[in-house]
C-alpha cells in the first residue's frame, strides 16, 4: 500500500512587466527612469511600451553596456528623454548633449531630467545638419513620428503643426561638444548628414537607420562615413535597423 506523500505546492505570482513600476500617481517608470504621465505627449502605445519595458528597448540594450562613465555623448533626436536619461543616469556618462527640434518634447524632456535628478544633460532645441540655417519641422498627431519631411512614406499620422527651427552645422557642434559617443535617431535625417562630418573623435556611434526612407544609397552612405571615421560595424551590439559602430573592438 503506497503511503500518501506530503506535497508542497509553490504558487508563483505574476510579476509586473516593469519590475520598477510603482503606484506613484501620475508617474510611469521604465528601467529606473520616471516619466510624467502627460497624455498630450505619451499616447497609449508609448505608455504601454514604457510600462512593459519595451520602449526603445533595442536602443537601450545597445548603449547600456557600451556607454561608460567619462563619456561625452552627442544625441541627435531626443524624443521624450528616455535615451538621454538612461545614458546620464544608468550608464553614468559624464555629459549628454541632446538636439531635439520638437517644441513640445523639449520642455517635457527637461521635466523628465529634473524629475529624475539628472543634471548632466544639456538639451538644445533644433536639429543638426550639414549646413547652418533654418528648416521646417512637421509635428504630427503621433508626436514621435514628427520629422523634417512633410510626407514621408509609411507614416500616416497627420501633421498638426509646422515650426521653423534652427539648423546647427554638424562640424560646429562636434567642435563645441567634443563627443566621443554619437547616438542618432532622426527619422531619416541621417542620410547625407555625416558625409563631410569630422567624426575622428568618436570611439562609438549608435545609429538607427531608416532604409524605408533613405534607401540603399542613404544606408550605404552612413556606413561609409562611419568607416571613414575609423569606426567599424559592431555586430554584437547591433540589431536590425539599430546599428553600432566602434573602434578597437
Amino acid at each position: 500500500m503506497a503511503l500518501a506523500q506530503d506535497r508542497t505546492i509553490t504558487v508563483r505570482t505574476k510579476r509586473s512587466p516593469d519590475n520598477t513600476e510603482t503606484n506613484e500617481p501620475g508617474i510611469i517608470r521604465c528601467r529606473g527612469i520616471r516619466f510624467p504621465d502627460n497624455e498630450s505627449i505619451l499616447n497609449p502605445v508609448i505608455r504601454r511600451k514604457l510600462r512593459r519595458r519595451n520602449y526603445e528597448r533595442i536602443e537601450a540594450e545597445a548603449v547600456r553596456p557600451q556607454v561608460k562613465p567619462g563619456d561625452t555623448v552627442l544625441e541627435l533626436g531626443g524624443g521624450i528623454g528616455f535615451m538621454s536619461s538612461v545614458m546620464a543616469k544608468s550608464c553614468k556618462a559624464d555629459h549628454v548633449h541632446v538636439y531635439e527640434p520638437n517644441p513640445d518634447l523639449v520642455p517635457y524632456m527637461k521635466e523628465v531630467h529634473a524629475l529624475n535628478g539628472i543634471e548632466n544633460v544639456t538639451v538644445h532645441q533644433g536639429i543638426v545638419g550639414a549646413k547652418k540655417g533654418k528648416a521646417t519641422f512637421y509635428q504630427r498627431e503621433n508626436v514621435l513620428t514628427s520629422s523634417m519631411e512633410e510626407n514621408p512614406r509609411t507614416i500616416i499620422s497627420p501633421v498638426t503643426a509646422t515650426h521653423e527651427v534652427d539648423v546647427f552645422n554638424i562640424n560646429t557642434v562636434l567642435g563645441q561638444v567634443k563627443p566621443n559617443v554619437l547616438v542618432c535617431d532622426i527619422e531619416g535625417g541621417e542620410a547625407g548628414l555625416f558625409d563631410k562630418a569630422k567624426l575622428s573623435g568618436l570611439r562609438m556611434a549608435v545609429i538607427e537607420i531608416h532604409p524605408q526612407w533613405i534607401g540603399e544609397a542613404g544606408t550605404r552612405g552612413v556606413f561609409e562615413a562611419m568607416h571613414k571615421a575609423g569606426l567599424t560595424y559592431f555586430p554584437k551590439a547591433s540589431h536590425g535597423k539599430v546599428v553600432v559602430f566602434k573602434k578597437d573592438w
